[in-house]
């Protein structure tokens, strides 16, 4: 099933033609794909079969053009992928055949201590926190309307009543602004190797910001044999601005590798990951995204203990 099925607009009707012919781009052009969600209009409503009420989304409202281009003001396919990786693994639940994808109960993330970076409308966020997550962190750029907004999400839906029956078990949910590679704030000193899971959504089209990236992962990512991160983006900023992410020295700088990376497009179908296709197609290459599962570097056994960097 497409992978945008779940969501709908809230606020007025679209009147303006533009806006009109914006909307129906998926059925004048079927294989095209639309890969950001939402506008300065409009809000979003996330209904999920697996949840007993529909999520709502705010969108940043952005009006300085430093704090637009963090484009932190709309929701992604990565969030949305993420967030359905999340929820299968979670609750069980069979997503068809796997492929060259990883068991989803990998994703699981029952009683587990969660950060996401760059959450923007922080879906993976409120799903690990709807789920069973024990400890939810969702940040992003410390820009007060991007945190008022994600503040608004994250306040308004990780509450029992959004999750099924007898999942709800968060004991602390924050949010915080963090800048990646910023690691003497309060927030990353208190937070430094206390996370079980990382998460990254659509956090990959800036390669200058790429290693700062990279530091933050490895910084909030804990040291037990079990964490990991999660790290999803897209193509439509081009396949070589997306894999410069996972490249294998950049990572293990951090003291990170890639456990599973594979690809998966907007219809759920899942491919091995290629350093290079040649000439993709733009409107074929948008439908598809890189997941990334990361953990720390493992040692050969009688080498020394500590963090690699």
């Amino acid at each position: 099933m497409a992978l945008t099925h779940r969501l709908t607009l809230t606020g007025p009707d679209p009147t303006d033609p533009e806006d009109l012919l914006g909307s129906s781009l998926g059925v004048i052009f079927p294989d095209d794909v639309a890969n950001q969600h939402g506008d300065a209009d409009h809000g979003l409503l996330y209904a999920s079969p697996h949840l007993p009420r529909p999520i709502p989304l705010a969108l940043a409202e952005v009006e300085d053009e430093a704090d637009r281009r963090l484009w932190s003001h709309l929701l992604w396919n990565s969030s949305l992928l993420l967030a359905e990786l999340i929820e299968a693994g979670t609750l069980g639940i069979d997503d068809g055949e796997r492929g060259v994808a990883p068991p989803v109960e990998g994703f699981d993330v029952s009683g587990l201590s969660v950060i996401e970076l760059g959450a923007g409308t922080a879906l993976p966020s409120i799903m690990a926190g709807l789920l069973g997550a024990r400890r939810v962190v969702a940040t992003d750029y410390p820009t007060p309307p991007v945190l008022k907004a994600l503040r608004r999400n994250i306040t308004a839906s990780v509450k029992e009543e959004f999750a099924p029956a007898g999942r709800f078990a968060a004991e602390e949910v924050l949010v915080a602004g963090h800048g990646w590679g910023e690691l003497d704030t309060p927030l990353a000193l208190e937070n430094k190797g206390a996370s079980d899971r990382v998460l990254a959504a659509d956090c990959l089209w800036m390669p200058w910001q790429h290693e700062n990236l990279r530091r933050s992962v490895a910084w909030f990512l804990g040291d037990g044999e079990g964490a990991r991160a999660w790290v999803v983006g897209a193509f439509h900023t081009t396949r070589d601005t997306v894999r410069a992410f996972f490249e294998k020295e950049a990572l293990a700088a951090v003291g990170l590798e890639v456990e599973y990376l594979w690809e998966r497009d907007c219809d759920g179908r899942d491919r091995e990951w290629a350093w290079d296709r040649g000439g993709e197609d733009v409107s074929a290459r948008k439908r598809w995204l890189a997941v990334g599962v990361l953990r720390r570097i493992r040692k050969p056994a009688g080498e020394g203990e500590g963090r690699p960097w």
